[in-house]
């Protein structure tokens, strides 16, 4: 991952293009930093004969800088070429990575104060690596900070400026352009002015003498030239400045985050030490790389990589700076900016709405409404429910009658306040002017307990454990129809109704005008996993339209397939939609579909917010009259924003690609999925292995565990429940300080990027702590994260153990003071 020391000064060289004197300028400052500074020059890829390589020409000018070459290839091509006609082994972009990191880390350990040290690529900067990989892409995850060496021929100003943009749009910092001087192209004056605008720094140098016949005579040449260039002196002091400032406000941040910023879901009074906040420099993959000052080896990197295990609430599709959506944002952002969207239409809303149609929308779903997240989405469900019920049931807009909604105890649906008052007011979801407004049915839950799967049933219920012997039983909803479970969930749903409609009767209270549930997993209610049956039993005897249940038994007229029946029903699947949990949508699942859905977190990658609200065709006719006061008269200034738009069409296309990879294939047959069944929509699994799910739940601090898709959740014992709970939080701890060990330097590599040891950055409910991947997690970083998971809770068990042995030693010894004292006092 990212490296950054407090004695060591890092830099990587790229180049413009090809033979635009990258070389010839990174010995200048290698030789300028060998005058005062211990130094260090890799080449991490050479092409060409070893005599004419790059390291031979920093040695034979800058003799006391300590250099190294990589891999070094015999042909002088590009470096995807040369490793495709070397007869050796091929090189991963990752294999790479680790190596150069490795390199730089060996640096470090070496302890030399105030050292410099150049990374130089090959070529340009979209040269490609060996793997073909471009070197602004695969040099990434390591981050540091860049020099670009600029082009002083002709077409240079466009290349430097192209080459600089390149890395601006991949996160670089760019410390320094550095260029020679043609005096006829005279390219160092107009890129002197630009880069000058933007507050980078600019060195420019008279060009190197052209190469003797004679060695000798040629490095005597080019060493008087070295000679010459004194103010290079300044560029490595400009470096300095830039690797000292850059400390500077990483120590900084926490005390100033602490006295400015509200940060959401926090209690501040917990946060009032610098080393309580989370400080991210950058992110890569499914990583954060986070800046600790405090690591117990002088010579450890003082960034370390932390996995983004809750994959940054719940959004991370591809892991972080995706070069794909990037390029997305980047090309919206570029060809509109932003522009209002009433009656208007831009291509990257238009192919985001057909998509949806066509993906999670297909076979239900005709219109699609777009807002900028998915509380907001929420809201505009919840308006479009309402009024097709107040429509239907000839009831008017402006009614004072008290409405509700039919849903799940523990639900949540976002942070604005119509989207609260969906949810009771109960719990720490709530605030002053919430008012929960409904009925909510405590469900039944799905769950590995002790090795065994099973269907926990509600206290409403008469409470219960139904086994399965696979977790296709459970999600087998079709196949359950019918069952005695099915019958004592229907019987449950419609005695809950019967008595809601007769409450109301009795003391006026809500009608209820639509069902509102979070499919399959209620998020941020404790990760409950909801049998998927009685999430199929509600909604149907929802449709039933039994006026007796306080359903609506007035049919649409002529709407057929587009119209709803008995309640609107609303699928929150901000959270689970779009593969979050393995399948695109919930409704295949529960074999029947809703009338309005929304979609938001995965559904632009993790880089930008955005929601989509999908309808029927009759809930859109709902709002269809001549009068204006009667259209959905909801918007926001950034509505359809053409960059979450053109993000999110980018994301689903990537998403596409991912759910035909051998990688998805190999997961799904783990959980014993058949291929064939249109790519397993309708079968459930998980990128956790479910051997390891298993024998988690036999562990002795679990109370329970499921995993579906990129989703772990591991419920701990603990004599205090719900989300207050600090138990969780408490067990798992030790995922934070993993990186800390005095032998970093000597350190097995790990699946992180520059495979340094790596902490784990984990949110918890209460006694629940969750744990989520991306969809293009790595098989083989999963299986690293289950060991970790698995040895954290073997080490609490262990503590928990000790700790019961010391108080029985603790009481025996005080039993014998005890008696001892009896009978002194005796005698």
């Amino acid at each position: 991952m990212s490296l950054l020391f407090r004695h060591l000064r890092a830099h990587h060289v790229f180049g413009a293009n090809t033979d635009v004197g990258k070389t010839v300028l990174t010995t200048a400052l290698v030789r300028a930093s060998a005058r005062t500074h211990p130094v260090y020059y890799l080449k991490p890829v050479s092409t060409g004969p070893l005599a004419a390589a790059d390291t031979a020409h920093v040695r034979r000018h800058a003799p006391s800088a300590h250099t190294e070459c990589l891999y070094q290839y015999d042909h002088p091509v590009s470096p995807h070429l040369a490793a495709q006609l070397a007869d050796r082994p091929p090189i991963s972009d990752e294999a790479l990575v680790n190596a150069i990191a490795r390199s730089v880390r060996r640096a470090a350990a070496a302890g030399l104060q105030n050292a410099h040290l150049y990374v130089e690529t090959a070529g340009g900067v979209h040269s490609p690596t060996l793997s073909g990989t471009t070197q602004a892409e695969a040099y990434r995850p390591l981050f540091l900070p860049a020099i670009l060496i600029g082009d002083a021929n002709l077409g240079g100003i466009s290349t430097t400026i192209a080459a600089y943009e390149a890395l601006l749009l991949r996160g670089y910092i760019v410390d320094a352009v550095l260029l020679f001087r043609d005096p006829y192209y005279r390219n160092h004056e107009y890129l002197t002015q630009y880069f000058a605008e933007r507050d980078v720094w600019l060195a420019s140098f008279e060009k190197p003498p052209h190469p003797l016949s004679s060695p000798d005579e040629n490095f005597k040449s080019t060493d008087a030239y070295y000679n010459r260039l004194d103010s290079v002196l300044d560029t490595v002091n400009h470096l300095d400045s830039a690797h000292t400032s850059r400390l500077a406000e990483l120590d900084s941040m926490p005390e100033r985050a602490i006295d400015s910023v509200w940060w959401p879901f926090v209690q501040h009074a917990d946060y009032q030490h610098p080393a309580t906040v989370n400080v991210i420099d950058s992110a890569s993959s499914d990583f954060f790389s986070v800046y600790d000052n405090k690591h117990p080896s002088p010579t450890a990197s003082l960034l370390h990589p932390q996995l983004d295990s809750s994959a940054s609430w719940w959004t991370q599709t591809f892991g972080h700076a995706h070069t794909n959506t990037t390029l997305a944002a980047a090309r919206a952002a570029g060809r509109y900016g932003h522009v209002m969207f009433p009656a208007a239409i831009h291509l990257p809303a238009l192919k985001l709405t057909e998509a949806m149609l066509r993906g999670p929308g297909k076979g239900w779903a005709h219109r699609v409404f777009i807002s900028d997240n998915g509380s907001t989405g929420m809201e505009v469900a919840i308006k479009m429910a309402l009024r097709a019920w107040t429509k239907r049931m000839g009831v008017p807009a402006t009614t004072t009658e008290k409405l509700g909604v039919l849903g799940l105890t523990g639900s949540y649906h976002g942070d604005t306040i119509g989207a609260m008052d969906a949810c009771e007011k109960t719990g720490v979801y709530t605030c002053e002017w919430h008012e929960g407004k409904g009925v909510w049915i405590d469900p039944p839950t799905v769950g590995f307990v002790d090795g065994k799967l099973g269907v926990r049933l509600s206290s409403g219920m008469g409470e219960g454990w139904y086994e399965f012997d696979s977790v296709n039983g459970v999600y087998g909803v079709q196949e359950r129809m019918g069952t005695e479970l099915e019958k004592v969930y229907r019987e449950y749903v419609e005695r809950v109704l019967r008595k809601q409609e007769a409450e109301r009767k009795r003391a006026n209270g809500p009608r209820l005008a639509a069902l509102i549930i979070e499919p399959l997993v209620m998020g941020a209610g404790g990760m409950k996993f909801v049998d998927p049956l009685f999430q199929r039993v509600l909604v149907d005897v929802v449709r039933s339209g039994k006026e007796e249940l306080g359903l609506c038994g007035i049919k649409g007229r002529g709407e057929g397939q587009e119209g709803w029946e008995g309640l609107p029903v609303i699928y929150d699947e901000v959270f689970v939609g779009l593969y979050r949990l393995g399948v695109q949508s919930a409704g295949p699942v529960l074999g029947v579909h809703p009338d309005i859905a929304v979609n938001a977190k995965v559904l632009t990658g993790g880089l930008v917010p955005l929601a989509v609200t999908l309808a029927k065709e009759g809930i859109f006719k709902a709002f269809l009259s001549c009068r204006k006061d009667e259209a959905l008269l909801h918007g926001h200034s950034y509505s359809a924003h053409p960059v979450g738009c053109e993000v999110a069409a980018e994301t689903l296309k990537e998403i596409g690609k991912l759910t035909r990879s051998g990688e998805w294939r190999e997961a799904r047959k783990r959980w014993g999925v058949v291929e064939g069944q249109v790519d397993g929509k309708e079968s459930v699994w998980s990128f956790w292995d479910p051997e390891f799910v298993r024998r988690l739940s036999e562990m002795e601090r679990v109370e329970e565990v499921m995993a579906l898709g990129c989703v772990l959740a591991i419920k701990v014992t603990g004599a205090r429940k719900g989300y207050t709970s600090y138990a969780a939080e408490k067990t798992f701890s030790l995922l934070n300080y993993l990186h800390v060990r005095k032998d970093v330097d000597q350190a097995p590599e790990t699946g992180a990027p520059g495979g340094a040891p790596y902490s784990v950055h984990f949110r918890t409910l209460g006694n629940v702590a969750y744990f989520m991947t991306s969809l293009n997690t790595k098989p083989a970083m999963v299986r690293d994260i289950e060991v970790w998971i698995r040895y954290v809770l073997e080490w609490v068990t262990r503590v928990d153990r000790e700790r019961e042995r010391e108080r029985e030693r603790e009481a025996n010894w005080g039993r014998r003071r005890s008696f001892s004292a009896a009978v002194w006092e005796k005698a």
